[in-house]
């Protein structure tokens, strides 16, 4: 049987609600564990106030995995440990226990009801293009150009980087 090469993925994560910095943790441990990921390294935390949202803050990371899955079958995976968190979508932009994003895929660009690739507001976020430019400061974003180009445009988003020792 031959395997896919494994292609270079990024996730989002985020939580405003309990122990949001635990979830976080807990999330990147089950991210590391899935079948067909490998070589995870994640960012620092962040914390930042919600975006078109009410609530707490949240605390943010960004994931950078190798993985076989395709991206369908990454979102579902992503999914079902939403629901493992206690993750319930009461209605939109709604405080929550945990928030993964799929954001990148390799260089795939689709549009589809099920994924959109890149993460259609990405690059408009700082709570996801900080960790993300942590993690790869030369990175090209499939069909937006450099992540380091869109800096700029969200340096005016309220987000602090955690120290260690920080709860959230």
């Amino acid at each position: 049987m031959v395997r896919p090469e494994p292609a270079r993925a990024y996730v989002g994560l985020g939580a405003n609600l309990g122990d949001a910095r635990g979830q976080l943790s807990l999330a990147l441990q089950r991210l590391a564990a899935l079948p067909g990921v490998q070589g995870l390294r994640a960012s620092s935390f962040y914390r930042s106030a919600p975006v078109d949202a009410t609530g707490p803050d949240y605390v943010n990371a960004v994931a950078e995995l190798d993985t076989t899955l395709a991206p369908g079958a990454l979102l579902a995976e992503l999914q079902a440990l939403e629901q493992l968190a206690g993750r319930e979508r009461a209605y939109r932009n709604a405080p929550r226990t945990l928030d993964l994003d799929l954001l990148l895929h390799g260089e795939q660009v689709r549009t589809d009801p099920l994924l959109t690739l890149p993460h259609p507001r990405l690059h408009l976020r700082a709570f996801v293009l900080l960790p993300l430019a942590e993690l790869a400061p030369g990175l090209r974003l499939p069909g937006l150009g450099l992540l380091a180009d869109w800096l700029p445009g969200v340096a005016d988003q309220a987000i602090e980087r955690m120290n260690k020792d920080v709860t959230a």
